[in-house]
C-alpha cells in the first residue's frame, strides 16, 4: 500500500502545505512573506487535495510542525490537522520545526563534516536554535538563544556550521568565523517533512489528538490591559 502524507508547515511567516507518497514529494503550496495562516492555510490544503484528486480519507497521517515558533501560527496549523485527522480518522505526527529545517538544510547543503544550525527568529537578536549532525542527530537541543560574538565559537573552533533560517540573517555581523556559512534560504517549509513523517508513521509515533499541543518554547503572553484611572 502506498501512503499519502499531508504536511502542514505554519510555525514562521511561511504558510505551507505539502503532499508526500511514502517519503517522496508529491506537490506543495506555499507563501512566504506574511502571516497569513487564518486566510491561506485550510484554502492551501483543500487546492492541494483537490489538485490531485484526492480526499482526506486517501491520507494515511497528517504531519504538523510542532514547534517552536509563532504562538498564533502553530495554533491554526494544529487546529486545522487535528480537524482533518479526527474528522478521518487518521493519527497525526508532530514534527519538530527545528528538525524538518535542518533536514532540507542537509538535503540542499551535503557535507558530512559540518553541523547545521536551524534559526527561527524571536525577538531581537534572540532564536529559536539547535545544532544538528550531518546524521540528523541533535548534538546541542532546541533552546531559545540570545546571540552574541561569543555564541558557537566552541563549536566553530572545530567545525564548519551552516547557519539558515529567518533568524540567521540578524546574526550574520555578530557570529565572525571563517566556519560560519550562513546560507541564504531559510528551509522553513513542509516539503522537508516527507522522510521525518514516513519515519514516524513506520514506528507508530502518533500523537494524543485529545490532549496534544505544539512546544511554544515559551509561555504566550497576552498584553495586559491598562488601568482606568
Amino acid at each position: 500500500m502506498n501512503h499519502r502524507f499531508l504536511a502542514i508547515e505554519s510555525a514562521s511567516k511561511t504558510c505551507s502545505v505539502a503532499l508526500f507518497e511514502g517519503s517522496k514529494l508529491i506537490d506543495q503550496l506555499e507563501e512566504g512573506g506574511d502571516y497569513s495562516h487564518a486566510e491561506k492555510l485550510a484554502p492551501f490544503v483543500d487546492q492541494l487535495l483537490k489538485k490531485n484528486d484526492l480526499k482526506p480519507n486517501d491520507l494515511s497521517a497528517i504531519g504538523i510542525s510542532s514547534g517552536p515558533g509563532s504562538y498564533t501560527g502553530l495554533r491554526i496549523g494544529l487546529s486545522l490537522a487535528k480537524g482533518l485527522a479526527v474528522g478521518s480518522q487518521l493519527p497525526l505526527i508532530a514534527i519538530p520545526t527545528l528538525d524538518g529545517m535542518s533536514w532540507g538544510a542537509r538535503n540542499s547543503k551535503k557535507d558530512e563534516h559540518a553541523l547545521y544550525c536551524p534559526m527561527l527568529d524571536a525577538r531581537r537578536m534572540e532564536v529559536y536554535t539547535a545544532l544538528y549532525k550531518y546524521d540528523g542527530s541533535q548534538i546541542v537541543s532546541t533552546e531559545a538563544k540570545v546571540i552574541d560574538e561569543n555564541s558557537f565559537q566552541e563549536e566553530l573552533a572545530k567545525h564548519k556550521i551552516y547557519f539558515f533560517g529567518d533568524g540567521a540573517a540578524k546574526c550574520a555581523d555578530t557570529i565572525d568565523s571563517p566556519n560560519a556559512i550562513f546560507l541564504d534560504v531559510s528551509h522553513i517549509s513542509a516539503r522537508n517533512f516527507g522522510e521525518l513523517i514516513a519515519q514516524k508513521f513506520a514506528s507508530e509515533e502518533f500523537e494524543d489528538l485529545a490532549y496534544f499541543e505544539p512546544n511554544y518554547f515559551k509561555d504566550f503572553r497576552a498584553g495586559q490591559p491598562k488601568k482606568l484611572l
